[in-house]
């Protein structure tokens, strides 16, 4: 990760995404990890991911590899003992444990990025946002909302701001969007927030 203290380069080389291991009730997020997949292979974008070959994450691997693009895919062994790892993508790594899996994903990445998902997408997007707010990583996060699925969410998010358990300069630590291109582009433009000088360890 990136040291609080290190200036951040936006170029966008790999996107890590955090999805669903299941495809979801509602075609619709099967169609949207499918753009979003053919959009990142054809911008040649990296696409870092957990692993799987199940529900939209396999989706979005095998439609940035249609797209001519690279998938490093990072699973931990007791899922490939479950035989839900993807094995056609450029690269697959192992890990011992899920803490493991999340700091590699953490650690390949220029940008994170939550499509619909269950318990396991939210909890790497909240663990992803914590970290920028400690100031372990200085990487821009985003929401990509499909039909609509982060809506209660977000609102919630802006409830613990005005109930004061959030503040605003860590709310804007992500954005959020309904369109691909939209994120990505935003990604590229990316400036990070000041470190606060609680913060900061350039001088330490």
């Amino acid at each position: 990760m990136t040291p609080a203290g290190q200036a951040y380069d936006p170029p966008m080389r790999t996107l890590c995404v955090y999805c669903g291991s299941s495809p979801g009730f509602d075609p619709v997020y099967g169609q949207a990890a499918r753009a979003f997949g053919t959009l990142l292979g054809r911008r040649g974008i990296k696409l870092v991911y957990g692993g799987g070959n199940v529900g939209l994450m396999g989706t979005l691997a095998d439609a940035v590899l249609a797209a001519g693009g690279e998938v490093i895919g990072i699973i931990p062994q007791g899922l490939v003992d479950h035989e839900v790892a993807h094995l056609g993508l450029t690269e697959l790594h192992v890990t011992r444990s899920m803490h493991e899996r999340k700091a590699m994903m953490a650690d390949l990445a220029d940008g994170f990025v939550a499509m619909p998902g269950g318990l396991g997408t939210l909890e790497e997007l909240f663990e992803i946002l914590t970290w920028a707010q400690l100031g372990l990583h200085r990487k821009p996060v985003g929401l990509l909302n499909v039909a609509g699925y982060y809506d209660a969410l977000v609102a919630f998010v802006d409830h613990t701001v005005e109930a004061g358990f959030v503040r605003p300069l860590h709310r804007s630590l992500f954005s959020v969007h309904t369109d691909g291109d939209a994120l990505v582009d935003r990604f590229a433009r990316w400036e990070p927030a000041p470190i606060p000088k609680w913060l900061d360890r350039s001088e330490t």
